[in-house]
């Protein structure tokens, strides 16, 4: 038996079929204009799909706050004509087959501690690091969601003033600090030229890749303490940055010999799963939801 994937993002869907304990019959598609259109698009995968799998479900990673209970999902998200209708309903009357959903953070981090960084881990930050931060808290190898359906969204958590973890600690506002600084507009430069900058002598990138390194470290300890974790995954673009955890291990190094009572260092490890980790972490999720003996 297989379980039908799909990833809907902001400009594209995924899709994906779950079968042998691998992803296979991958593909995508433009994410519609309309819900209407939306269940036109996932109805044809569907039915392609069954030509050639028997399929015992559908398995979504969907942006927004997914209200398990509701079967809705709730919040806001750049797909506005998902939110505060019962979804799970509709798509399970479309598809004839059980339906799961749960928020695309949290399907990347389900996806490292089933089969990626932290399968052998069972309490785990997975933390996102884009435009702004967010990520997953999982424990028992389940996604804690909270009583507010907040859990994870790490980067509303204040670090300095009223400076939040999403100001200060990502690559996309260190290059917009950047760019304000030489008085240049924000579309000329991103943060991995800021690094290579920065590493060509550059004193302001410099500068300012130290601030990022700082404020990311200062986030991550502070998560790291409220959770204790056994380990923080790292994901986002940032993730695939050669030397990245050396790096943030050198600065809690630093970190903790400025702090005068015994500490200890999280472990911290990069993702392993970049493209496909929402539709595995989906499948995942669609397992646990139907109480399946999962390998």
């Amino acid at each position: 038996m297989a379980i039908l994937a799909f990833d809907i993002g902001g400009s594209s869907v995924k899709h994906g079929v779950w079968d042998d304990e691998k992803l296979v019959d991958k593909g995508s598609f433009k994410t519609p204009k309309t819900w209407e259109e939306m269940k036109e698009k996932l109805k044809k995968i569907k039915e392609k799909t069954a030509h050639h799998f028997a399929l015992e479900g559908v398995a979504f990673s969907a942006p927004g706050a997914v209200n398990q209970k509701a079967k809705q999902i709730e919040g806001i998200s750049a797909v506005s004509y998902l939110h505060f209708f019962p979804i799970y309903d509709e798509l399970e009357a479309l598809f004839g087959l059980p339906v799961a959903m749960e928020n695309d953070a949290n399907s990347a981090a389900l996806a490292e501690v089933w089969k990626g960084s932290a399968r052998e881990n069972d309490t785990v930050l997975f933390v996102v690091i884009g435009t702004g931060i967010g990520g997953a808290v999982i424990i028992d190898k389940k996604v804690h969601h909270g009583p507010h359906l907040f859990g994870g969204e790490f980067g509303y958590m204040l670090l300095d003033g009223d400076k939040t973890f999403s100001d200060l600690g990502t690559a996309v506002r260190m290059a917009r600090r950047y760019a304000d600084r030489k008085g240049i507009s924000q579309d000329e430069i991103d943060g991995k030229q800021v690094f290579e900058l920065a590493a060509d002598g550059d004193p302001l990138a410099k500068e300012e890749v130290d601030k990022f390194y700082f404020y990311l470290t200062k986030g991550l300890y502070n998560l790291a303490y409220a959770f204790d974790p056994e380990k923080i995954i790292i994901g986002g673009g940032v993730s695939s940055m050669n030397g990245l955890i050396e790096r943030l291990n050198s600065e809690f190094e630093d970190l903790l010999k400025r702090i005068n009572y015994k500490t200890f260092r999280p472990e911290l490890e990069v993702c392993t799963f970049r493209n496909d980790a929402n539709l595995i972490g989906a499948v995942y999720n669609f397992l646990q939801k139907n109480q399946r003996a999962i390998d």
